[in-house]
């Protein structure tokens, strides 16, 4: 055979190899949380955008149990960006076993800050709990397993001097799941860490006379770690909240995986931008979001897609 021909044969084969690869679909899986929090109406939005911005990409949502969970699930490729807390972010860059991680997930890759969730716990009136020393004896629910949340409430917890074996019971459910236990008696109180106005705490005060509890600037500072910070749920975000309420707020982060192509997080990071209003329509959570703060305590490095955008906006010098 002349060598011509074989060469031919040889690009004729290359090109059927590399012909389904150009012609793959892309696909976006937005990994969310509970349907109930803050989360999963964000991330259906943010699907809606993508769609319209790449008509040919097949977008999903994934509800989920949040932060850990999403955070293992792009470090195996079965997610191409997610909602996390910062310090579950910063526990699964670094490996922490107790948090959920084992081992380091190196995959990971920083899109943005967005807004603060706000460490919100609420008691049923009837229960008696007004402080988090009332808590001991009762039955509390701390978000799903190895969630943002629960993570959040064993650190808040510890620097209040109390533990999960302080109380009668401890239930490891989603928001929505907290505040049916709560309506039918069977729970005291819920700690939940979420955006302000989350659906779940408002149908909960809705449906029951409720208690907020204060997190004191005194237990926050005990906690020493700097993704936690001492703020004020506004007076009257919720029914049967007539005073601002001293908390503890963690920044979310969205974050993808290093496999993620650099124009798709362009893209999306270009949709957060450009349609904060739109956001915000779906959860009022998304008004916090400052984009000056956006790259401010991301516990990984950014990827290349977000950072092209970063540079683009002069956001990024």
């Amino acid at each position: 055979m002349k060598p011509s021909r074989k060469l031919a044969i040889a690009a004729g084969s290359l090109l059927l190899t590399l012909t389904p690869l150009a012609q793959a679909k892309e696909f976006i899986n937005v990994l969310t949380g509970g349907t109930s929090g803050v989360y999963y109406p964000v991330g259906v939005a943010m699907s809606q955008l993508y769609g319209k911005a790449l008509p040919d990409a097949k977008v999903s949502v994934q509800s989920t149990k949040a932060s850990a969970e999403n955070l293992n699930l792009l470090q195996t490729g079965r997610g191409e960006i997610a909602f996390t807390l910062a310090d579950a972010a910063a526990d699964a860059w670094k490996g922490d076993a107790e948090a959920g991680f084992p081992q380091p997930l190196k995959k990971l890759r920083a899109v943005a800050s967005i807004y603060p969730n706000y460490i919100q716990i609420v008691a049923s009136s009837e229960s008696g709990i007004k402080t988090l020393a009332d808590l001991k004896g009762k039955r509390i629910s701390v978000g799903a397993p190895k969630s943002g949340t629960e993570l959040n409430a064993r650190t808040i917890l510890k620097a209040a001097g109390l533990s999960y074996k302080d109380f009668a019971k401890v239930e490891f459910l989603p928001f929505g799941e907290s505040v049916e236990l709560m309506k039918n008696r069977q729970l005291d109180a819920t700690l939940q860490s979420a955006g302000l106005g989350v659906a779940s705490i408002r149908d909960l005060s809705n449906a029951l006379k409720v208690n907020f509890v204060a997190v004191p600037a005194d237990i926050v500072a005990r906690i020493g770690d700097p993704a936690y910070q001492a703020v004020h749920i506004p007076a009257k975000t919720y029914d049967d909240q007539p005073a601002a309420l001293p908390t503890v707020a963690i920044n979310n982060l969205l974050v993808t995986h290093d496999k993620v192509p650099g124009e798709v997080v362009y893209m999306m990071t270009k949709q957060l931008f450009a349609n904060l209003p739109v956001l915000a329509n779906a959860h009022a959570a998304i008004k916090a979001f400052n984009p000056a703060n956006a790259l401010k305590g991301l516990p990984m490095p950014l990827h290349p897609g977000a950072e092209k955008y970063y540079r683009e906006a002069g956001l990024l010098k």
